[in-house]
């Protein structure tokens, strides 16, 4: 009942940060079936219920899972994290940019940029999501399409990043604990690639 009057931007933005933890969690290299398991059960509830709640805030039932999925995305990335959240910690600390939405606008990158590490487990995943298009792509297009039913932007840019700041950026990423758990091992050169990508909106 608290999160009844919680705004769409806010919902949005704190529920695509549910969908980030458990993504992550369940793409990390590291091994941990029970967070595994959890991760995956979070995102379908995010599936369900994160555009329910983010039409009618007023939705209980909604709201109830979705604080659900976000204590599962707290408990399953024990697995670790990845490159939405190292690229995510510094830009909010640079440009302060909400923490949930900066997950949610780079998140279609590093997928793109895991891929080689991640196409077999986004496949399982899809089949899992039960989504109508299977495999990596298939994975890919859902998060595309449900930032575009949420309203959130496609490019860094649009919230306010620019590219004055991309080498401290990337350093700043590479520094950052979530990296060490990204499926793909990462460097400077690699967050710069995915910043680059970010700020135009450029998809493999």
């Amino acid at each position: 009942e608290l999160t009844l009057s919680m705004p769409q931007t806010i919902t949005a933005g704190t529920g695509m940060d549910a969908l980030a933890h458990c993504l992550e969690a369940y793409s990390s290299p590291l091994y941990h079936p029970m967070a595994q398991g959890i991760a995956l059960e979070g995102m379908r509830l995010v599936k369900e219920y994160l555009p329910r709640a983010v039409v009618d805030g007023t939705d209980i039932e909604a709201r109830g899972h979705m604080l659900a999925a976000a204590s599962m995305g707290t408990v399953a990335f024990q697995k670790g994290l990845g490159a939405i959240h190292s690229l995510s910690h510094p830009l909010g600390a640079v440009y302060d940019t909400h923490h949930g939405l900066t997950n949610a606008v780079v998140m279609p990158y590093v997928l793109d940029f895991n891929r080689p590490a991640i196409e077999e487990k986004c496949a399982r995943l899809a089949r899992w999501l039960d989504l109508p298009e299977a495999g990596f792509d298939g994975l890919r297009r859902w998060v595309l399409d449900l930032r575009a039913e949420l309203g959130i932007p496609h490019t860094l840019a649009e919230i306010g990043v620019d590219d004055a700041r991309i080498d401290e950026i990337a350093r700043m990423a590479t520094a950052d604990p979530s990296a060490g758990t990204n499926p793909v091992p990462l460097d400077d050169a690699g967050h710069r690639a995915m910043l680059e990508a970010a700020l135009v909106g450029r998809l493999a």
